[in-house]
């Protein structure tokens, strides 16, 4: 890579102990819910491969048990059986053709433990009885035999992952697990070997590392995940790890550290594990940069690394030598092609929404992109195949659903006219990017416009579409992807209330008053943003929903985040209440549970987030119309953008 390029040290080679990584680009171990029988399935082979396609330098693959007790409900690769060493082959099969190396991940989750796959609760072993507070699991303290056979346990996964033919192994002692539990000594409270100083809280550690050495021989990378600072009560502080990471970098087993941020252990913590939107971009890169200073070995990091421009940013100040970019990679798996020749415009950034990929895996469904549904579906979709009998197509929507069936129409052949109603591309995702903190989400619609762009779309603007338009066009095809309006039913009392849509707010057309309660019946983002929002301008907000939290209906991570940013701002949460009425004065909300009444008093101005309703009218018109029709997206059914653009797909991939 020349010096003028714009990316020279993102695309140099990095040697990494015994292994030459061709960029510094990689995939960090991450859960895909893409295994059969704790093996790594075809279906994995083809996410992975696809991101070794793309040009990615190193695939690390997700957390592989090391030993039995281990094992919990949420499936990992079982490293302790040999059956795993074709599903790793697999892998390596997918992505060595693209000189992309692969390592392997080795875990134990200690206390991290969920319930077991018939529902009732495992033995969780840590390295005292000290219970984590997101799980609620209080451990067993391990007896030394069972701390030297997880060490055998790591000598004979390391082996198998070797016979496999894997380029390295990653040991994980970040974010809270067994290993990490041993390093901290509030979770560490042993007076034996293994405990009571930082010398004899590293012993596990170093056992462990030597094993997995002895396991793997030489021939492999071997490194060790951190996080440099875990961020929640009781969690480790940057300077013990600064002096973990010193002691450990010295014994001459590790070729690299991974630093990045947070523990399981905590509902805060945990939401460093996939920082949303919320956190900066690479604001994990100065905790790597501490320990980089001084430790020899390679440094990676990771944690909101989106775009080559901020990763070239992190390697080129020497904050560290490689940067993971596994969602950037998820959202766009061609990222860093695309970044090599220059084509930024090209590239599908990703917005942190957490709704596909983490969203996914924490419900144990495999994961995707809201933005780029091929993700996870390689083996359906990864191939666009070209239309043998090329048609006119007509789009009628500019919002992601029919941005995406029109994009994948026009790339397959089809000549294709997208219609919007409106002067701008994009819908509801138009007024997601309002609210505080939501700007990245508009990437969704610039990213989706720029493809059907890209594809050749003829794209018109202020340009409704009704039954005369496709009778004088005559289209092979119509998309319907009309979207939807806000569900407003009718509310006692409304006609002496002051009562706005959560889209008059966001669309500032009206004024509110200084105490604001906002009725939120589907928990989603809608109700924490407007509550955000409100707050910061000033208002007394109570946010009133009908379900057991706000929130409920979003992705784990990105919800705490917000919940406690509400509660600094000093809104008030009220769930299990169903709107009722309002007055001038007052709103009224029924107990969903109880039954009773609820009188919120003292209220200027009610906000309703309702859900919405789908805009059906050009759908019914098309009832009788003889032409290919598929409706989408919305105007379907109202759901959220990650629907809406696999019905996009699916729509420009039938025709």
């Amino acid at each position: 890579m020349t010096a003028d390029h714009p990316f020279p040290t993102l695309f140099s080679p990095l040697r990494v102990g015994p292994t030459l990584l061709k960029n510094r680009i990689f995939s960090t171990g991450h859960m895909t819910v893409m295994l059969e029988d704790g093996v790594p399935s075809a279906r994995m082979a083809a996410y992975h491969g696809a991101r070794a396609r793309g040009g990615a330098g190193l695939i690390i693959v997700e957390a592989a048990r090391a030993h039995p007790s281990g094992t919990s409900g949420r499936a990992a690769i079982t490293a302790y059986d040999d059956a795993c060493i074709p599903g790793y082959e697999r892998i390596i099969a997918a992505c060595r053709p693209h000189g992309c190396k692969v390592f392997g991940q080795l875990t134990h989750p200690g206390r991290e433990m969920g319930a077991l796959a018939d529902g009732t609760q495992p033995v969780a072993y840590a390295p005292s009885a000290v219970p984590n507070e997101r799980f609620h699991v209080m451990p067993r303290a391990m007896p030394q035999a069972l701390i030297a056979e997880i060490v055998e346990g790591f000598e004979a996964a390391a082996a198998r992952l070797k016979r496999a033919g894997l380029d390295g192994i990653e040991v994980l002692a970040s974010h809270g697990y067994l290993l990490g539990q041993f390093l901290n000594p509030r979770t560490n409270i042993r007076q034996d070997a293994y405990g009571g100083s930082p010398e004899n809280r590293l012993r596990f550690v170093r056992e462990v590392l030597a094993a997995t050495r002895r396991g793997a021989g030489p021939g492999l990378a071997i490194g060790l995940r951190l996080s440099g600072e875990e961020k929640d009560h009781d969690g480790l502080e940057q300077p013990e790890v600064l002096a973990i990471a010193e002691a450990l970098g010295q014994d001459g087993t590790l070729d690299y550290l991974n630093v990045t941020a947070g523990t399981s252990a905590g509902l805060a913590g945990s939401t460093h594990i996939v920082p949303p939107m919320h956190y900066e971009t690479a604001y994990t890169a100065p905790l790597a940069a501490t320990i980089r200073a001084r430790v020899t070995l390679p440094i990676f990091v990771a944690g909101r690394i989106n775009q080559p421009q901020i990763a070239e940013e992190v390697l080129s100040s020497g904050q560290a030598d490689m940067c993971g970019m596994t969602r950037a990679m998820i959202a766009d798996p061609q990222m860093p092609l695309k970044a090599q020749a220059n084509r930024l415009d090209d590239i599908r950034a990703c917005i942190a929404c957490n709704q596909a990929c983490i969203g996914h895996m924490l419900n144990g469904q495999p994961i995707s992109c809201i933005q780029h549904p091929e993700t996870g579906r390689e083996l359906e979709y990864g191939t666009l195949s070209k239309a043998t009998n090329p048609k006119r197509v007509l789009v009628i929507g500019g919002g992601p659903a029919g941005l995406k069936a029109a994009a994948i129409a026009a790339a397959r052949g089809h000549h294709v006219t997208l219609h919007e109603a409106t002067a701008t591309l994009g819908g509801q995702v138009n007024l997601a990017q309002s609210l505080p903190g939501r700007a990245e989400f508009g990437g969704a619609a610039t990213n989706l416009a720029h493809e059907a762009k890209s594809a050749g779309v003829d794209i018109r603007l202020n340009s409704p579409a009704d039954l005369s338009l496709i009778e004088q066009t005559a289209p092979d095809a119509v998309i319907c992807a009309t979207g939807a309006t806000p569900y407003t039913p009718d509310i006692p009392g409304a006609d002496e209330a002051h009562i706005l849509t959560a889209w008059e707010v966001l669309q500032d057309k009206a004024n509110i008053g200084g105490r604001v309660v906002i009725a939120d019946w589907k928990g989603d983002w809608i109700g924490l943003g407007l509550a955000e929002r409100l707050a910061r301008n000033g208002c007394h907000v109570r946010l009133a929903v009908n379900g057991t939290m706000a929130g409920q209906s979003i992705p784990q991570y990105a919800r705490d985040a917000w919940l406690g940013t509400l509660y600094r701002l000093g809104v008030e949460i009220l769930p299990y209440l169903r709107l009722y009425g309002a007055d001038a004065e007052d709103a009224y909300f029924q107990h969903v549970l109880s039954g009773e009444p609820v009188m919120l008093e003292g209220v200027d101005t009610l906000v309703t987030s309702l859900g919405h309703q789908p805009v059906t009218t050009l759908a019914d018109q098309l009832s009788q119309w003889p032409g290919e029709l598929h409706l989408i997206g919305d105007c379907l059914t109202p759901r959220t953008v990650e629907e809406a653009v696999f019905e996009g797909l699916k729509a420009g991939t039938a025709l």
